[in-house]
């Protein structure tokens, strides 16, 4: 099968490129789709007579090309429709009636149109005529904001921007907190692409639509990229659910990072015994936290009523003793590096855990719950 996708080196273009070679090249285990694809692609800097070879033997057409802030505003016109008839023409020539897909924008629905939207909407006439005049199957696209990794800031869309200036420390401009948008996210718009190859389309009122879409505010989007950078400094986790945008849109800010700010110091607990540092906590599923203990060296000799968490020694060698609130019966489990073991911490059992090797004992702890100074469930007692 052999695929020509316009426009490329765009945001959407990208990552379809992408991820049509992970299917080609049988990194994308989760594909049906044969990995015998070709894959041609098409931007401003590619030769015109290229466009011309595609065009005679391609299988299907991702039309992803297109300007969103041109010089001047006839740049829209002939980006958005110019090119799109050139490459309808094109295809006309070499007599292939291979599908096509055209991206286009919600913007072409609103009574009163910019000139972007008066070249999309010019574009789509120009797919459904030709689709009537030829026979070939026309997918067009009523693409929502779309948000995401490698869209560029200041242009693809605010997403991007907000992105961008909070993970380099820039300000932001929100005109209007209470603006709703809807957004749908790069790796859903891909998806629904790669549906098109199956012949499977999300449609309402003849457009093709990317059927997993978020409406949030401008607000809202804001406070979720400054939590997000606060993150850093209190361990916060957002929300992580499958699917909410708060998940995908962490992703996105990540992706804006400055490459020398990848990583970002903890705050730890330091005595004679070791370091203890939290460097997670979730809403939903407690906190994660790295333990150091010394060689020789015993922490712990508490219990809780409530409060459980789950052990896993990622270094060294040691030993965690348990005993039933009111009873005298010591139970001991040795733990090493060399044998990855998870280890239940029950609740009302009181326990330590001792260093008895020669080097840092280094573990790693989950608790079903994030501390809270005012309700500890923490209570002194020898093991």
């Amino acid at each position: 099968m052999k695929i020509l996708v316009t426009g490329a080196k765009g945001f959407v273009g990208q990552n379809l490129v992408i991820a049509l070679q992970n299917i080609r090249d049988g990194k994308d285990k989760t594909s049906s789709l044969s990995e015998d694809l070709e894959i041609y692609t098409y931007d401003l800097d590619s030769p015109p007579e290229s466009l011309e070879a595609y065009c005679t033997d391609c299988d299907f057409v991702f039309h992803l090309a297109g300007v969103n802030r041109p010089e001047n505003e006839s740049g829209f016109m002939e980006s958005n429709y110019g090119f799109s008839a050139v490459l309808l023409e094109t295809l006309k020539k070499h007599h292939n009636t291979c599908p096509v897909m055209l991206a286009s924008s919600l913007k072409t629905e609103l009574e009163t149109m910019d000139s972007y939207a008066q070249s999309k909407k010019a574009g789509e006439d120009l797919f459904f005529r030709y689709e009537r005049e030829t026979g070939a199957k026309v997918y067009v696209f009523h693409f929502p904001n779309l948000f995401g990794k490698w869209s560029k800031p200041n242009y693809n869309s605010v997403v991007a921007t907000f992105s961008y200036n909070i993970a380099h420390g820039l300000p932001i401009t929100v005109n209007d907190r209470s603006h709703r948008m809807t957004l749908a996210y790069i790796d859903d718009v891909v998806e629904t692409l790669l549906a098109l190859l199956y012949g499977q389309a999300f449609k309402k009122d003849g457009y093709c639509i990317v059927p997993v879409v978020h409406e949030v505010t401008l607000g809202e989007i804001a406070d979720l990229l400054y939590s997000f950078q606060e993150n850093r400094r209190t361990a916060q986790m957002p929300d992580m659910t499958d699917g909410s945008f708060s998940k995908k849109l962490y992703s996105t800010y990540l992706s804006y990072l400055p490459t020398d700010s990848f990583a970002y110091p903890l705050e730890t607990m330091t005595d004679e015994k070791g370091i203890s540092a939290n460097f997670l906590k979730t809403a939903q599923s407690g906190q994660f936290s790295v333990n150091i203990l010394k060689p020789g060296k015993i922490k712990g000799n508490h219990w809780h009523h409530s409060k459980n968490q789950k052990l896993l020694v990622v270094g060294g060698k040691g030993v965690v003793r348990f005993r039933l609130v009111d009873t005298e019966e010591v139970y001991e489990y040795f733990v090493s590096a060399e044998k990855p073991e998870v280890l239940d911490v029950p609740s009302g059992y009181v326990h330590q855990i001792e260093n008895i090797g020669d080097e840092d004992l280094v573990t790693l702890i989950w608790y079903n719950e994030c501390y809270n100074p005012e309700r500890p469930d923490t209570y002194d007692l020898e093991v």
